[in-house]
C-alpha cells in the first residue's frame, strides 16, 4: 500500500529517533534549562491541537469519513494544555527540591514561570522573540500546522501528511521519550499515577491517546492517498519532520550544554 511508504519514510527520518530525550536524561539539566525546553515543547505541542480548518476541507472534498477521524483527534486533546503546564510544573518542583510552582494547576502562572526560564537560557540567542520566548526553530514548527488554515486541494494533502507525521513522532518517540526521561530516568522521583503526571499517563502505551491518532492518521489517509497526490502528501510530512529534527536540535544543544556545566561545577 502507498500509505506503507509515507509510514516507512517517517520511521527512516531522524527525528523518529532523534536522541534529545536520552540526553535529557542522562545529563539531568539545570531546573531553568527544564523550564526553558518545557516552553518551547509546550508552544510546539500547542499549536498541533487544533484542526482549524482541515475537517472541514476534508468534507468540502467529500472525505467525510477522513474528516470525522481529524474530528476525534482534535477532541480527544480537549484541555491537555493544562495538563501539560501541571506535568511542567510538577517536574520543575521536583528539579529545584523547593516550590517553584506553588500551584502546578494555575496554568497561567506555570506557563508564565516557563516563559521566564525560556528568557533567562535563551534569550541571547540570535532570532529568540522576546514576546513569545520561542526560537526560530520552534516558530518555524509551529507554521507548518498554521497550514490548516489553508483548504486549497494540495493544502489539504499536505496537511494529512503532517497529521500523519505527527502522530507518528507523538506516539513513537516524544511521548516514550518524556517517559524516559522524566519518569524512568527516576530523576525526579515521578510516577504515572500522579495526579500532576496525568498528561503523560493519558498519552502513554497501546491504549494511550497517541495509539488511537496515529491509527486514525494512517487510517485517515490510507483511504485517499494515490499515486497523484503521493508527492503533495510526503511534502506535508517532510516538512514537519525537517522543522521538529531542527527544534530538537536546539533543545538537544540547550540540554548538553547545561548537562556540562553542572558537571564541570561538581568535578563528576
Amino acid at each position: 500500500m502507498l500509505v506503507d511508504e509515507i509510514v516507512a519514510s517517517v520511521k527512516a527520518h531522524r527525528c523518529y529517533t532523534h536522541p534529545v530525550f536520552k540526553h535529557w536524561a542522562d545529563n539531568e539539566p539545570s531546573t531553568e534549562v527544564i523550564g526553558a525546553l518545557f516552553h518551547q515543547i509546550r508552544n510546539f505541542c500547542d499549536s498541533t491541537r487544533p484542526g482549524l480548518n482541515l475537517p472541514d476541507g476534508l468534507r468540502a472534498l467529500n472525505l467525510v469519513k477522513e474528516s470525522d477521524m481529524l474530528l476525534e483527534i482534535v477532541a480527544s486533546e480537549a484541555d491537555h494544555g493544562p495538563e501539560l503546564a501541571a506535568m511542567a510544573g510538577h517536574i520543575l518542583n521536583r528539579s529545584a527540591n523547593r516550590t517553584v510552582c506553588p500551584n502546578v494547576f494555575d496554568q497561567h502562572a506555570v506557563e508564565s514561570k516557563l516563559k521566564e526560564c525560556s528568557d533567562k537560557i535563551l534569550g541571547s540567542l540570535p532570532g529568540y522573540d522576546s514576546k513569545t520566548g520561542l526560537m526560530p526553530q520552534t516558530r518555524n514548527a509551529i507554521a507548518v500546522f498554521e497550514r490548516r488554515r489553508d483548504t486549497d486541494e494540495k493544502s489539504i494533502y499536505r496537511n494529512l501528511g503532517t497529521t500523519l507525521a505527527l502522530e507518528m513522532i507523538s506516539n513513537r518517540h516524544l511521548i516514550p521519550g518524556e517517559k524516559h526521561c522524566l519518569v524512568d530516568s527516576g530523576l525526579y522521583s515521578a510516577t504515572l499515577d500522579e495526579p500532576e503526571m496525568h498528561y503523560l499517563q493519558e498519552h502513554w502505551g497501546e491504549a494511550g491517546a497517541e495509539a488511537m491518532h496515529e491509527q486514525h492518521g494512517i487510517g485517515a489517509l490510507a483511504s485517499v492517498l494515490t499515486p497523484s497526490n503521493k508527492a503533495l502528501v510526503q511534502e506535508g510530512a517532510d516538512d514537519f519532520l525537517r522543522t521538529v529534527s531542527a527544534m530538537w536540535d536546539l533543545l538537544d544543544a540547550a540540554l548538553l550544554e547545561s548537562g556540562n556545566r553542572r558537571m564541570a561545577a561538581t568535578g563528576s
